[in-house]
């Protein structure tokens, strides 16, 4: 570990990407929440603690070392909070700044599990309540999610994406309204720069039951120059009105307040202005104003569906090298292994005799492979026949199968689905089975296999004779039939050409089972199509109150995920080699590549919300003070870069009802809505709308708060074609 952290301490330093050196680093980090582990190792635990910083501290990096989660970290480290909330959290020495080095902006994605979304109302007001506290620094995890490429995604069970509902998504795309309410949130902490960065402490103000102020000023006794403030509303129902400065606040629920000058609202956490946008899988076609969106609908459909000609070749069940071994008893998965595969062969033969059949047929039973504890998939094979299936992290198997007279192949394949990535003893977890292995309901009584001999074989053939790559390779492929689906445990590949424009791109494995794919050699990771519960997900997400990662998650009684990340880099203009080994069964043919872009955008925007927090940034007067003379809210649209905006779908003005691609009009309505939106957006790639009467030709229904709501549709800039398989 020491020649490790050195190496990269002193390649930071050559590279001179230290802040001391000019570079950007301003701070490292030793160790990760061993703080929550610490305890399980005793007295070597909190020795280990010691020696780790001590050893940090040695390098000489020249910028400061911090430990997540761990309260007894040494003097010169400074101890940091991770989780969704850390506006209470205090380091062990008032010596040390209050740092927050994860802010939880998501959750993990299991397979077959639902889709977690933290909504940005409670996101931001974590963040708001951070500061308001007296928090110095604070990180997003994840800002940007990713993707867990190849075997990499740990867990286990974690699914191959890593979009975390992060602001900005997997394929780089923003994630909206989330992106944009930070980037608001985090321009109005700035205004308080400042009042922040002069104060040694907050005033705290009580305002309310649940209610408070937290006061900053460069003089405490002085004018209200460099003066900021945060009103928080820790209710989780109801709004509060409060007097502040001897100015009346309203606080909705669950929310914070920012005011640069102690006076002025310029943003609160639950009052989003910024855009939701709608991210679509599509081929991307040449667009025209005379293609209506249920022909566009139409043709896409059809597209999708079209492929040209696969070839298969099968994986041989069992063993297929010279490279096995045969010995008594059940070895332990990663030992053998190695984590060079996900998969391990176990095969045996068990002999059955005449009067088993018999004691079967008489007492109406049937043999069963038992074993007490097994992660993460077993396959169980009599004679070549998959005979069942058994998935969980270390769970019982009861797997009932049906031999023949005589002597019998018994294959058990066990399979890891990523590897244990959190908490104590990572190298016990270990996989494969545990405890008791047995045959039972034999006449002369159960079979411990755990005593018998086996061979093992690690991996699958085409994955030792790399027949992914784009080099030759052995393997004998023979073109696919569409009666030659489906079919487990068999290699396809066609080739394919890469989609015009700069889009994203997406393989959609939907119409698959389970398995691995790669494009040009490239392991785009694992897949699998299993769906989420039914139940779980709520229509409408109440942000207030606490987070946790089963509040308002998303996608149920759909497949966890069925698209898949190819980045562009790893493509060619034409002739893309797309290899899928499938384990339970799929179709191939129905494989497509897509282009993920957003192509609606929506906002709504009342007279009651505050004026963009960019035009505070520009509206400080000589003196320091903020003037709002003159200052209204607006509407903000953009697409995409690359898009522009070709129609405005809805446009209202006035009282509009629903949300995003459900919007309808209100009892109130401006009539030129719709024209006036129109004109202002339509061929532009961004564009912003005033919230006022004027803008709309009078007011349509006198007092009433009016809203403007928007839906409108995105196309590229210029045309380009489209790519199928």
């Amino acid at each position: 570990m020491q020649r490790f952290v050195k190496k990269i301490v002193d390649l930071m330093r050559e590279e001179m990407l230290f802040s001391w050196q000019g570079g950007p680093i301003i701070m490292l980090q030793i160790e990760n929440e061993y703080g929550n582990m610490e305890s399980s190792y005793g007295q070597q635990g909190k020795d280990y603690v010691k020696w780790a910083a001590s050893m940090a501290l040695g390098l000489g990096a020249g910028v400061p070392w911090v430990m997540c989660k761990q309260t007894d970290a040494p003097e010169n480290i400074i101890d940091a909070c991770n989780g969704y909330y850390c506006d209470g959290y205090k380091p062990n020495s008032y010596n040390k700044p209050t740092l927050w080095t994860e802010n939880w902006d998501g959750w993990y994605t299991t397979w077959g599990g639902r889709l977690p979304h933290r909504p940005v109302e409670d996101l931001a007001f974590a963040v708001a309540r951070f500061f308001q506290r007296g928090g110095s620094f604070m990180n997003y995890y994840m800002y940007f999610g990713g993707t867990n490429f190849g075997r990499t995604s740990g867990g286990p069970f974690y699914i191959t994406s890593y979009d975390y509902d992060a602001p900005i998504d997997e394929y780089g795309l923003l994630s909206e309204p989330k992106w944009g309410h930070l980037k608001d949130l985090h321009a109005a902490i700035k205004l308080c720069e400042p009042a922040l960065v002069a104060a040694d402490s907050a005033q705290y103000i009580k305002l309310g039951q649940n209610q408070e102020a937290h006061v900053y000023r460069a003089n405490r006794y002085g004018s209200q120059s460099n003066c900021s403030a945060f009103l928080a509303n820790i209710d989780e129902h109801t709004a509060a009105s409060v007097t502040f400065l001897g100015q009346s606040y309203t606080l909705p629920p669950w929310s914070v307040s920012i005011l640069p000058d102690c006076r002025n609202t310029v943003f609160n956490t639950a009052k989003v202005s910024s855009q939701t946008s709608i991210k679509t899988v599509e081929f991307s076609l040449p667009l025209s104003p005379n293609i209506s969106v249920p022909q566009q609908s139409m043709i896409e459909s059809k597209l999708s569906s079209t492929s040209k000609s696969w070839m298969t070749v099968k994986e041989p069940i069992g063993v297929w090298s010279e490279n096995n071994f045969t010995v008594q008893g059940i070895l332990e998965h990663l030992n053998v292994t190695k984590d060079y595969s996900d998969y391990l062969w176990h095969i045996t033969q068990i002999y059955v005799s005449d009067d088993d059949i018999s004691f079967w047929k008489t007492n109406e039973v049937r043999p069963t492979v038992t074993i007490d504890s097994m992660r993460d998939v077993l396959r169980v094979f009599i004679n070549g026949q998959l005979t069942g299936s058994v998935i969980g992290h270390w769970v019982k198997v009861v797997q009932p199968v049906q031999f023949q007279s005589g002597y019998n192949d018994l294959i058990l394949l066990s399979q890891t689905v990523g590897l244990q990535n959190y908490g104590t003893f990572l190298e016990k977890d270990g996989a494969g089975f545990r405890g008791q292995v047995k045959l039972t309901g034999f006449k002369n009584g159960d079979i411990d296999l755990s005593k018998i001999l086996w061979t093992y074989q690690v991996g699958l053939k085409g994955e030792f004779q790399q027949i992914y790559s784009i080099e030759e390779n052995e393997a004998e492929w023979t073109d696919l039939t569409r009666d030659g689906i489906p079919s487990t445990f068999t290699w396809y590949k066609t080739y394919f050409d890469a989609p015009d424009g700069i889009d994203p791109v997406a393989l959609d494995l939907g119409s698959m089972g389970k398995g691995q794919a790669w494009v040009n050699g490239h392991h785009i990771g694992r897949y699998w199509t299993v769906v989420a519960p039914k139940g779980g997900c709520q229509d409408t997400c109440d942000y207030r109150g606490a987070y946790n990662s089963d509040k308002c998650t998303t996608n149920c009684g759909n497949p966890t995920q069925t698209w898949y990340h190819v980045p562009r880099s790893w493509l060619q203009a034409s002739n893309n080699l797309l290899v899928i080994f499938e384990e339970t069964g799929g179709n191939p043919f129905e494989i497509s590549v897509k282009l993920r872009s957003t192509r609606i955008v929506c906002e709504q925007v009342s007279e009651s919300h505050y004026p963009p927090v960019r035009k505070w940034s520009n509206s400080y007067s000589v003196d320091g003070k903020l003037s709002i003379n003159k200052m209204a809210p607006e509407m903000h649209l953009h697409c995409q870069d690359g898009y522009i905006i070709s129609s405005i779908e809805f446009a209202s003005y006035g009282t509009p009802q629903g949300r995003c691609q459900k919007f309808s009009r209100g009892n109130c309505h401006a009539p030129m809505s719709l024209s006036v939106v129109s004109e202002a957006c339509q061929g532009k790639s961004s564009c912003s709308i005033g919230i006022t009467n004027a803008v709309f030709g009078g007011d349509p229904c006198r007092g009433i708060v009016k809203t403007l709501a928007v839906e409108a549709r995105c196309i590229p800039s210029s045309n380009t074609g489209f790519s199928q398989i």
